[in-house]
């Protein structure tokens, strides 16, 4: 039996459909936060690649002692189309866990982004390319590949739980976190957000948007007095 610190799981089944990942593709980070009722989102970590371009796909997670990064390197070997790499390094930046070289190799595989709760290094080939990368801050200095560390488990990146398969999806704005059992539940419900979202931005270019709900919100607030 594998001792703990050191444990590969499996991928959990079944995977979330691919149709439902491009569905997410068209919809924001802010969006599907306020679908969750703003719970299930990653806080402290930065997007560094080019254009923040929006990343969507599945969790694989890494868990592993802060400035090492063995099994970082094992999760790629393992990663898939779709994957995003997930990695609670505990929010230490004294040492970067990921560079330009582990982004290579893990974009080859279709990896589709980063999100590190620790730093990274080559900010300057992250910002320069599309591959997503989301992080608490840079360091030239290297890590360590001693472990321990575990794949496919719980783990706690920014303050937010993350299971592996759970839906990533980054944006300029953050890293949101959909539970894969809920996905089609909030995709659902942020579909129709984004549609209420266009039709108040088309009354506003119109000059006809209102707020209904704001005088009823301050008279309860105030106890009912105008």
């Amino acid at each position: 039996m594998t001792p703990i610190g050191f444990r590969i799981l499996p991928r959990p089944t079944p995977a979330v459909d691919a149709a439902l990942l491009a569905a997410y593709a068209e919809l924001g980070s802010a969006q599907i936060s306020d679908c969750m009722n703003r719970l299930y989102g990653i806080v402290g970590l930065r997007p560094l690649h080019a254009g923040a371009r929006r990343i969507v796909g599945v969790a694989l997670t890494v868990k592993t002692r802060p400035g090492d990064n063995l099994m970082i390197h094992q999760a790629i070997s393992m990663g898939a189309p779709g994957d995003v790499i997930v990695v609670d390094g505990a929010g230490e930046t004294a040492n970067a866990l990921v560079g330009e070289l582990m982004m290579m190799d893990a974009r080859n595989r279709g990896v589709v982004g980063f999100v590190v709760d620790g730093a990274v290094r080559d900010a300057d080939i992250f910002a320069a390319g599309d591959f997503g990368c989301f992080a608490r801050a840079v360091n030239h200095k290297g890590p360590y590949k001693d472990g321990p560390g575990e794949i496919n488990v719980p783990v706690s990146v920014g303050g937010q739980v993350v299971n592996p398969g759970d839906v990533i999806v980054g944006d300029a704005d953050g890293v949101v976190v959909i539970p894969a059992e809920h996905a089609a539940a909030v995709l659902a419900l942020a579909q129709k957000k984004e549609a209420d979202e266009a039709v108040a931005k088309e009354k506003l270019l119109a000059g006809t948007y209102t707020k209904p709900w704001l005088e009823k919100t301050l008279a309860e607030k105030r106890g009912g007095a105008k």
